[in-house]
């Protein structure tokens, strides 16, 4: 198990090099001028010059990537240029709110997920593998723009259920404040991920319902709930990878749901940078999204290594 941790730690330093490199090639092709939007139409070339001389834009792009790369393996990935604060302590608190969400939407996709598969799958009542069929569609060709202000205008203008954006820490709420912001945009980014995570829950569910032990089990005459514990457990690989990608979707994923609910999360930071050219801010977060995406599908790797043997001895 030690050797196969570490192969997958292994893995993430030449992933993590690729994603920076993209990212600062990308931020470069991005169209107009942060020191333009900085200092103002009407300022002299002799102040741009001198802000841009004072933040490193003057040098060349390989000498630009080569004090970025050192200075963020310090961690340090610069100052913010309109906030002028460091770019990180910025991101990672925003990230912080994005975790919640995303945290929120996941248990939500899958719990919902598993449970339209197991329907589908496992249940005798056609009613229910119907509607099961329908919801996980329709979850999965809704867009989350759309739901989500349908959703606004439904539950939170029409009702007055719910709260139509915030997170409910102006009012100095504890938990069960928050609980109570996030339901809406918890649900409306969860649609996709939990449609699809019953789709491929699904399918997995079957391929292994219509193996030849499971007819062994029955013909032992093995309970039927022991039996469908069998083939939950040998569906959990595969529904742990499906489910790793659903979360580390949502980890950079909720940038429409964050912006309409007005959540002050990690989409909405950058999203802000990108209006306002702030380079080490968009550097910064598309970096810590990649980085928890990594960090996800690190921990399903070795969640899967732990229930199936057989991916150890790959």
């Amino acid at each position: 198990m030690v050797k196969f941790l570490a192969q997958r730690l292994l893995l993430v330093i030449p992933t993590l090099l690729g994603v920076a490199v993209i990212v600062f090639v990308i931020i470069r092709l991005i169209p107009g001028d942060p020191i333009a939007s900085l200092v103002g139409p009407n300022s002299t070339p002799e102040a741009r010059d001198e802000l841009r001389e004072r933040l490193g834009l003057n040098e060349s792009i390989p000498v630009q990537f080569g004090i970025w790369l050192l200075n963020l393996v310090q961690g340090d990935a610069g100052n913010s240029i309109a906030r002028q604060e460091p770019a990180f302590d910025l991101v990672l608190r925003a990230f912080s709110q994005t975790a919640v969400l995303s945290g929120a939407a996941a248990i939500i996709a899958l719990v919902g997920g598993l449970a339209l598969a197991s329907m589908r799958v496992l249940s005798n009542n056609a009613f229910l593998q119907r509607a099961s069929s329908f919801v996980s569609t329709f979850a999965m060709s809704a867009p989350q723009y759309s739901v989500a202000l349908i959703f606004i205008v439904l539950f939170s203008v029409g009702l007055g259920l719910f709260p139509s954006g915030g997170t409910g820490s102006a009012m100095g709420g504890g938990f069960g404040t928050t609980l109570y912001y996030l339901v809406l945009p918890a649900t409306a980014a969860a649609l996709v991920p939990l449609g699809i995570i019953a789709r491929m829950a699904s399918s997995a569910l079957r391929d292994v319902v219509t193996a030849g032990w499971v007819e062994q089990l029955h013909a032992r005459g093995i309970p039927n709930w022991k039996v469908r514990l069998h083939i939950l457990h040998n569906t959990v690989p595969s529904v742990l990878a499906i489910s790793g990608l659903q979360v580390g979707y949502l980890l950079g994923g909720v940038v429409f749901i964050e912006i309409i609910f007005s959540w002050p999360g990690l989409g909405q930071a950058v999203y802000q940078a990108i209006t306002q050219r702030d380079l080490p801010v968009i550097q910064a977060g598309i970096l810590v999204a990649a980085l928890a995406f990594v960090l996800v599908n690190l921990v399903v790797d070795v969640l899967q290594g732990l229930v199936d043997p057989r991916l150890r001895r790959a």
